[in-house]
């Protein structure tokens, strides 16, 4: 009967271990799956978050250049009156106070497109550029450089990086 004890706890013993064993290696492999869809979802939210990013980037640039674009339109149909001013400043006048009167209108106009960001491209002495200037005549002038630009007859304008109107320029040699 002693013999019959013993056996019989040696074989609940084994059952035991081989149950333990099996519920132990059950868990693993619970935990192996639960641990990979925890690293799916991590993977997943930070592609989202860089879907997200990337969107609320483009989204500044795309408003910026739509900003852009609207001031530019604005900025095209007034530019004649700028060059007009310019025109009246430089005109011979009897009356001082008058032409005062209009350069401090020009400097009002230019602190305005200034403070929206437009800017006047620099020609006169500067290398002609196509991005920037656009040539209307050409000299030959042994005190100039190769493409220097001589003379500037309408400014050009540019908002950021954009020109909205192209400088018309003589260029030398």
């Amino acid at each position: 009967m002693e013999k019959d004890l013993e056996e019989n706890m040696e074989q609940n013993q084994n059952l035991n271990g081989e149950v333990n064993m099996e519920l132990l290696n059950n868990l693993k492999q619970r935990l192996e799956s639960q641990k990979a869809e925890i690293d799916d979802k991590d993977d997943r939210l930070k592609r989202l978050m860089a879907e997200f990013d990337n969107f609320k980037k483009r989204s500044a640039k795309e408003r910026e250049g739509l900003y852009n674009s609207l001031v530019s339109d604005i900025v095209v149909s007034l530019l004649p009156v700028i060059d007009n001013l310019e025109k009246a400043v430089s005109a011979e006048s009897k009356d001082d106070n008058y032409k005062h009167g209009v350069e401090l209108v020009l400097k009002q106009f230019k602190d305005v497109l200034k403070s929206n960001g437009i800017t006047e491209i620099e020609s006169v002495g500067k290398t002609f550029d196509p991005e920037l200037h656009e040539a209307v005549s050409s000299v030959v002038d042994p005190e100039l450089g190769i493409q220097e630009i001589k003379e500037d007859y309408r400014k050009g304008y540019m908002i950021g990086n954009k020109v909205i109107r192209h400088s018309l320029v003589v260029v030398a040699n």
